[in-house]
């Protein structure tokens, strides 16, 4: 009885979520006047559309606030640094299994980057078995310091973040419609086969980032560089939930309408929706760590969010099928191919993926991580 109300709650709580963060940017679209069906073709593929030019005071704009909200982090960071040494020895030997991937991912990034005419047919999937190695090596290193990994412990759990996470970036790709500022080049399939083949390469970002957020929390540094920090408490939690979820749908909609302006909130509204409905649901969720005065969880995950964008950008730069960004205002002064601003972005979507995690765990069956 109780896991079948546990999976009622955990069905309607997805449901809650998927209807906000489906309907609220269709209701923009409906508000500046265009036709919402448009939308939602699936697949969704990105186009290249112009895009306003940099401009200077909105590049010094994003910087000051990126810097107010990294700065204290960054800095407490650094001085733990001095503080903390790495961690404790390793607890196990590297696994053989954790060679195989380092051996499969250098292969595949030297065939990402060449251009070999025997593997022409093959070139523009190098995608999947760079991100399967990536996975099974930050497992591996997981492994070595604590004796325990997702990939020997908690298959099961990864087997579910792999299903979930295809449809998580296949929800970040229909936000894309509506702020257009990410498209594929030489994706040029039929609508099977490109579902198909992005489903496969989508499947594997929450597994990434979240192995590697398992890696640096087996860290001293990230286990406990941000203890002492204030407890972020809201007074009245439910009537601030409810405000929040408010704002954060206002902003969907705002999206749609005002995309130019608006879509660096493409990166945070999903996160305050999913939070704020935790909240009301009455279940626990990454910023109530913060609530307990514990902010570890929340920048360990940020910098292995950053960690993969770092990767994901960088095997992007030399790839023959990969994407190209049309950002408004900020594109410039790009590494690799992402301007420097939209790093900041993975910061937030780090704590996405782990609030999605939250979600998979309240559901019967799945298995609970242990927080660090």
């Amino acid at each position: 009885m109780i896991d079948g109300r546990r999976m009622k709650s955990g069905i309607l709580k997805w449901i809650a979520i998927a209807l906000i963060l489906l309907a609220m940017p269709l209701a923009g679209a409906a508000l500046s006047g265009s036709p919402p069906g448009g939308y939602l073709e699936f697949p969704p593929r990105p186009r290249a559309v112009p895009q306003p030019p940099f401009h200077w005071p909105v590049f010094w704009g994003y910087v000051v606030l990126i810097a107010t909200a990294v700065a204290p982090l960054l800095v407490t960071g650094l001085r733990a640094l001095a503080r903390h040494r790495l961690g404790p020895a390793p607890k196990a030997a590297w696994p053989w299994w954790g060679t195989v991937a380092v051996a499969v991912g250098a292969a595949s990034w030297l065939l990402a980057w060449s251009r070999f005419e025997w593997f022409a047919v093959l070139q523009p999937h190098t995608f999947v078995p760079l991100w399967l190695s990536y996975i099974g090596v930050v497992n591996a290193l997981t492994h070595r310091r604590t004796g325990r990994c997702m990939l020997t412990h908690r298959r099961r759990h990864l087997g579910l973040l792999f299903a979930a996470s295809a449809v998580f970036w296949w929800f970040f790709e229909y936000l894309n419609r509506f702020v257009q500022n990410w498209y594929y080049q030489g994706a040029e399939y039929g609508a099977v086969m490109y579902s198909l083949l992005a489903t496969a390469s989508f499947a594997t970002v929450l597994p990434a980032v979240l192995g590697t957020r398992d890696w640096l929390a087996s860290f001293d540094l990230f286990r406990r560089g941000w203890d002492g920090w204030p407890a972020l408490r809201a007074p009245r939690p439910r009537i601030t939930a409810a405000t929040a979820l408010i704002l954060a749908a206002a902003a969907l909609v705002g999206v749609a309408v005002w995309p130019n302006h608006l879509f660096a909130l493409v990166w945070v509204a999903p996160l305050v929706v999913v939070v704020a409905v935790q909240t009301l649901w009455g279940r626990r969720h990454l910023l109530g760590e913060a609530a307990r005065g514990r902010w570890a969880p929340m920048a360990t995950v940020a910098a292995a969010a950053l960690i993969c964008g770092f990767f994901w950008e960088m095997w992007n730069a030399g790839s023959l099928l990969g994407w190209t960004y049309t950002v408004p205002y900020v594109q410039r002064f790009e590494l690799f191919a992402m301007p420097l601003l939209g790093y900041a972005g993975y910061l937030p979507f780090g704590l996405e993926c782990a609030a999605v995690e939250e979600l998979l765990e309240d559901l019967p069956g799945a298995g609970h991580r242990s927080r660090s």
